[in-house]
């Protein structure tokens, strides 16, 4: 399930899929900057810090988010 959300609505634990991308990414950080909104990212499964990238979003960009973040559905399974 997914819902299309604008960049404000996006938390760290979620997970998206960035405008103009076909996969998904696990936002890590989220913060408000000069130019919009900066979310750090990495691709879903990779923890390497390497793996981190910055990515600006106006508040106006919109999002594909997936109906459940990250970070919960690995607490339902311990």
């Amino acid at each position: 399930m997914e819902d299309v959300v604008f960049a404000g609505d996006v938390n760290a634990g979620d997970v998206v899929i960035l405008p103009g991308a076909s996969s998904a990414v696990l936002v890590k950080a989220v913060r408000l900057g000069q130019g919009g909104f900066i979310l750090t990212v990495a691709p879903v499964g990779d923890d390497r810090p390497q793996a981190e990238e910055l990515v600006t979003l106006t508040a106006a960009a919109r999002l594909r988010k997936h109906g459940q973040d990250l970070a919960n559905q690995d607490r339902a399974c311990d």
